[in-house]
């Protein structure tokens, strides 16, 4: 017999939100406006060296520009830095978009009396910001960032804070996250059953271990009403 969902859980990058095309948008933004400020270098070089601080320090350092201009100018020139985060927060609201049918999704949830709730190893202050942005910030019960619990997925700590949370164990919930060593294998270790996000995941191309694959959220749909037949 199929479990009983009380609550789907959903990861926030690359599951609601196509967070590396915002991300390259604003960067690519930010660089045309420190070089228009007068910062002479080749744009696409910069982009890159851009990209290497963000993989070696993570996707949500905010230092990023200090460290590239340190790093090329040997120390940081503040109208090239003021130009380039200017440019990168309007660039990126601009393009910080949904997947497709995800207000769908989670409307119909809500209304058929699902839990909904995000855990993200974003830090509280962006992983709201965003939400708010997309106006997403009521539309779930409960929201666990990585300043919640301090750990990182796929640390069961943030997996236990939304259960308890939203007053679920952890075989109520259905987890739907596009990094399979993160978002799903920290799941299972709670008992959660597992969705994988193939639509926006950057980070796996085999198979996912998951107990289902979604090449579109909506499918979540048909996934829950299984479960909940009788």
């Amino acid at each position: 017999m199929p479990k009983r969902f009380k609550a789907v859980i959903f990861d926030l990058d690359n599951t609601l939100l196509d967070f590396m095309k915002m991300k390259d948008a604003a960067v690519r933004a930010a660089v045309d406006a420190m070089l228009e400020a007068g910062l002479q270098e080749d744009k696409d070089l910069v982009v890159k060296a851009i990209w290497e601080i963000y993989n070696e320090k993570g996707y949500e350092f905010q230092e990023v520009f200090n460290d590239y201009l340190r790093q090329q100018l040997g120390a940081v020139d503040y109208k090239y830095l003021a130009a380039g985060i200017v440019a990168y927060r309007r660039a990126k609201e601009a393009s910080l978009v949904l997947y497709p049918r995800v207000n769908r999704t989670l409307l119909t949830l809500a209304k058929r009396g699902f839990k909904l709730g995000v855990v993200s190893d974003a830090p509280s202050r962006e992983a709201w910001m965003r939400l708010c942005y997309l106006n997403l910030h009521h539309m779930f019960d409960a929201v666990v960032t990585f300043d919640d619990t301090g750990r990182h997925k796929p640390a069961p700590e943030p997996f236990h804070k939304i259960c308890n949370l939203l007053n679920i164990q952890g075989h109520e919930a259905l987890m739907v996250g596009d990094w399979p060593e993160r978002d799903l294998k920290g799941a299972r270790q709670v008992g959660m059953t597992t969705a994988f996000a193939r639509y926006g995941s950057h980070n796996s191309e085999g198979a996912s271990q998951a107990d289902y694959d979604l090449e579109d959220i909506y499918q979540l749909i048909d996934i829950v009403e299984a479960h909940s037949k009788p």
